[in-house]
């Protein structure tokens, strides 16, 4: 089975991983400095926290923004579920905000319509890797004193307006992702940059439960043989916050580490993988391929097509033995929020029934993408051409 994603790991990393098995440092230690330090470096941020998730990081920008019982988030209803989530576990509301149906990015219209003297909030998502338009964002969000918290958890790599995503002076913090499938994978781990520096304090002690200070810096280092110990008073620390266990590990941030140095050779492949599927399915059946907005880089975490024959071809090609995926059900119809509220938002209720995200990751292989390619197309000779319907 051709794979939807598939991370790209070696013996680089196996590596790096046996080195800092033998120091007998795995926690929340050096390299997890040092992988904050590398990332802040990569995307220009002034700092970066490095988490246990994503949705930790989007959880842990709410709580230091002050985001509480009664206040209204704003998310788009196409996301993954943590969007609405980590606002929800403060306390506070997701309002499901449209979509727009070309870039699946959260529809700035709709948002303004939805915006409340409880709104507190903004969390964009850069859907695939494209980038939402930051800039309409963020005036609407000054005009109406909101946060701006950017879900980047596909955006690993990406820009806009020539800046990295994670260095936008629109937003208050950004939210990475490094899960297994994600662009810079380590198993599990995320990151959060900010160039707010009263913000960078308070986020280091609600991800390590409220700690002033963590393990490692709590030590001192003995030049003698390499051997760090303990200080003095090495122990003494004090719990500042009511904090969670959501730091990042040396073992994933090592992982970080090689990954990193690897991330934008393997975008630039997920580009040119993008490219060929772009040139291969124009004009075929009534297929639409992910559309990018002037002045954006997309990272390209997902291919994304638009047919009416969603179902039909996600069926097909896995008897081909392709994998393909949904990405994803409109979040306001998930039962767990439908019981809270209905919401009607006609955009992403039409068009999620047509996504259909094929395989896209640097690993594949081009017989691979020339297989994928002429499947699609074999397979769409079949469909009846005359019902096709294409997507606004």
């Amino acid at each position: 089975m051709i794979q939807v994603f598939k991370p790209g790991l070696g013996k680089e990393e196996i590596q790096a991983l046996t080195e800092i098995f033998e120091t007998g440092w795995i926690g929340l230690g050096p390299k997890t400095a040092e992988f904050e330090k590398k990332f802040a470096e990569f995307t220009g941020a002034k700092y970066a926290i490095a988490v246990n998730s994503a949705t930790a990081a989007l959880h842990l920008s709410c709580l230091a923004l002050g985001i509480g019982p009664g206040d209204e988030v704003l998310v788009p209803a196409i996301t993954f579920i943590s969007t609405a989530h980590a606002p929800s576990y403060c306390g506070a509301i997701p309002v499901f905000v449209d979509v727009d149906p070309v870039t699946l990015n959260i529809s700035i219209e709709d948002m303004k319509r939805k915006i409340t003297n409880k709104t507190r909030a903004v969390i964009p998502v850069h859907f695939g890797g494209h980038p939402a338009l930051m800039s309409e964002i963020a005036e609407v969000a000054q005009e109406h004193g909101l946060f701006v918290i950017e879900d980047a958890a596909h955006a690993c790599g990406s820009k806009y307006h020539g800046k990295s995503i994670g260095n936008l002076s629109e937003s208050d913090t950004t939210c990475f992702s490094f899960q297994a499938v994600k662009n810079l994978p380590v198993g599990d781990g995320g990151m959060i940059t900010t160039n707010r520096v009263e913000l960078v304090r308070l986020l280091n002690q609600l991800r390590w439960m409220g700690i002033d200070k963590s393990t490692w810096d709590r030590t001192e280092e003995i030049n003698d043989h390499s051997i760090r110990s303990f200080s003095e008073y090495g122990w003494y620390y004090e719990i500042q916050e009511l904090g969670y266990k959501y730091h990042m590990n040396d073992i994933a941030a090592t992982i970080g580490l090689i990954q990193l140095k690897k991330l934008e050779s393997a975008n630039e492949r997920r580009e040119a993988i993008a490219r060929k599927y772009d040139q291969a399915f124009e004009g075929v059946g009534d297929i639409q391929c992910p559309v990018l907005q002037k002045n954006t880089k997309s990272s390209w975490h997902n291919y994304v097509i638009k047919t009416a024959y969603r179902d039909q071809l996600n069926l097909r090609l896995k008897e081909k033995g392709i994998a393909t995926g949904v990405h994803y059900m409109p979040l306001h119809l998930q039962p767990f929020y439908r019981r809270q509220k209905k919401v009607v938002l006609p955009q992403a209720e039409q068009v999620w029934t047509q996504l259909l995200t094929l395989p896209l990751y640097p690993e594949l292989k081009d017989e691979e993408i020339g297989f994928i390619i002429s499947s699609i197309k074999e397979i769409y000779q079949q469909f009846p051409v005359t019902t096709l319907k294409k997507i606004a």
